[in-house]
């Protein structure tokens, strides 16, 4: 019996005393989290093939400001260049015409050569 009160008196209260106790778990909760989103935006935006070796992929992304960024991949290469006026000037040749569908889904057409 004397064993047993020693035993609890100097166990009890030593983790109840400790305030970063709960901060580890706290942190373990964080990056589940985090990862989770991670991998949902992944799926929400079907951008598994950025991980992927083989695929070649490119993204055209407008921002509400009106800035365009033109994501490509090739192989394992990913260049992401911002289009500016600057960029955007020069000598070309018209290639043909781009509608824009009431779904949202664009259709291209080439110019007779």
């Amino acid at each position: 019996m004397r064993y047993l009160k020693s035993r609890q008196s100097r166990g009890a209260g030593f983790s109840d005393n400790d305030p970063m106790a709960g901060v580890a778990n706290l942190f373990d909760l964080g990056l589940v989290f985090i990862v989770g989103l991670l991998i949902a935006l992944f799926g929400a935006y079907h951008l598994e093939d950025l991980l992927s070796r083989d695929s070649d992929l490119t993204i055209v992304k407008q921002s509400a400001d009106g800035q365009i960024e033109i994501i490509e991949k090739k192989g394992k290469k990913i260049n992401a260049v911002k289009m500016t006026k600057e960029t955007a000037k020069g000598r070309g040749k018209r290639l043909g015409t781009a509608y824009q569908l009431e779904d949202g889904s664009m259709i291209y057409i080439p110019d007779e050569s």
